[in-house]
C-alpha cells in the first residue's frame, strides 16, 4: 500500500464524519444562511475548531461573492482550496532544508539532534521507535536517548522499541538526571558516527515549572556539545483528543522551542480536522502522522495528500 493509500485509509473515520456531512450540506441548493450554518456544524464535528471554522466560513462567504457562486455544491472546490492553503502554508517552509522525504532538518556536516516532547499517553515512546525505524530505512545511522527518566517503565518501553527498530539506545536508571543521559548519548553518538540522535523527554506538563527547568537544562547541554542543536524539537500529539491537542500544543510552546508536530492515532479518530486547526492556530508544521501500530505506520505528512484524501468522496 502506498503512502497516499495509507493516509486515505487512516482518514476514513474523519472523512465519513466530514465529507458525508459536507456532501449533505452542499448538495445542489441555493447558497443561503442555512448552508453556512450547517457547514459550520459539519466542520466543528470534525474538530476543525471554532476559530478555524470561523475563518473558513468567512473565506467561503467572500469567495462565493467574488466568484458569483449560486449553488452550494460550487463551494466544495473553494473549501478544499482553503483547507489545503492552511495546511500547506506550514509544511512548505520545511522542504528546502530537508535532504529526504521526512521533512526533518539535517546537519549535513555532523550529528543531527532531535528532541521529542509531549505529555504521557500520546504515543511519544512509540513515535520515537517508529521514527528511528523510518530514518534507518533511509540509510541513516540512528541512536536514541532515554531522557524520560521520571516515568516508571519509560526507559524499558523505549528499549523495546529501539530493539524493534534495530538502533542503539543510551540509558540510565529511573530517576537519573535527564540532561546527563542526553550528554552521554551525544558523546556515544559522536563516537559511533551516528547521523541522528533522537532524544526522549519527560512529559510532566502538570508540573510546568519543573518541566521548563529540565528542558532548559537539556537545551543548554545539547547546544554546548553540538553547536546549532537541537536541530528539531518535535511535539507529539494524540489526534483522538481533538481540540485538547491544541491546548497541549499551546502549553508546550511556552516551555519548548517546537519546530514540528507528530500527530499520532490519526487512523483511530473522526477528529482528523484537528490537522487544519493546528495549521491555522499554531503556525507549526505537522511533519509526521501515525496511522497504525506497526513500525512502518508512521509516515511523513503531505498537505496535498491530506486535502485529496479528505475530499476523496466529494471529487
Amino acid at each position: 500500500m502506498g503512502l497516499f493509500d495509507k493516509l486515505k485509509l487512516g482518514l476514513a473515520k474523519t472523512r465519513r464524519a466530514f465529507s458525508d456531512r459536507v456532501e449533505m450540506v452542499l448538495r445542489r441548493r441555493r447558497i443561503d444562511e442555512d448552508v453556512f450554518e450547517e457547514l459550520e456544524d459539519a466542520l466543528l464535528s470534525a474538530d476543525v475548531g471554532l476559530d478555524t471554522t470561523g475563518f473558513l466560513l468567512d473565506r467561503l462567504t467572500k469567495e462565493a461573492r467574488r466568484e458569483k457562486l449560486e449553488t452550494a455544491d460550487q463551494l466544495i472546490p473553494v473549501l478544499r482550496r482553503e483547507i489545503h492553503a492552511i495546511v500547506a502554508a506550514r509544511t512548505d517552509s520545511v522542504k528546502s532544508v530537508s535532504d529526504s522525504m521526512t521533512s526533518l532538518y539535517y546537519d549535513q556536516n555532523g550529528l543531527t539532534v532531535v528532541l521529542v516532547v509531549g505529555v504521557n499517553g500520546v504515543g511519544k515512546t512509540t513515535t520515537i521507535g517508529k521514527l528511528a525505524y523510518a530514518l534507518k530505512q533511509e540509510g541513516k545511522r540512528v541512536m536514541v536517548a532515554a531522557g524520560d527518566t521520571f516515568r516508571a517503565a519509560a526507559i524499558e518501553q523505549l528499549s523495546v522499541w529501539a530493539d524493534r527498530a534495530g538502533v542503539d539506545i543510551i540509558k540510565q536508571t529511573t530517576g537519573s538526571d535527564a540532561a546527563a543521559v542526553i550528554f552521554d548519548a551525544i558523546e556515544a553518538a559522536k563516537a559511533r558516527r551516528a547521523d541522528v540522535l533522537l532524544c526522549d523527554t519527560a512529559g510532566r506538563l502538570q508540573n510546568k515549572a519543573h518541566l521548563m527547568d529540565e528542558l532548559e537544562k537539556i537545551y543548554r547541554v545539547i547546544a554546548r556539545e553540538v553547536p546549532g542543536a537541537p536541530h528539531e524539537t518535535l511535539l507529539v500529539l494524540d489526534a483522538t483528543t481533538g481540540q485538547n491537542a491544541i491546548i497541549q500544543a499551546k502549553l508546550f510552546q511556552d516551555v519548548a522551542k517546537v519546530t514540528g508536530i507528530v500527530l499520532t492515532k490519526l487512523d483511530g479518530t473522526a477528529k482528523g480536522g484537528v490537522v487544519i486547526a493546528i495549521g491555522k492556530e499554531l503556525k507549526i508544521p505537522v511533519k509526521w502522522v501515525g496511522l497504525g501500530e506497526r513500525l512502518e505506520d508512521l509516515q511523513p505528512f503531505s498537505a496535498d495528500d491530506f486535502a485529496t484524501a479528505l475530499f476523496d468522496s466529494l471529487s
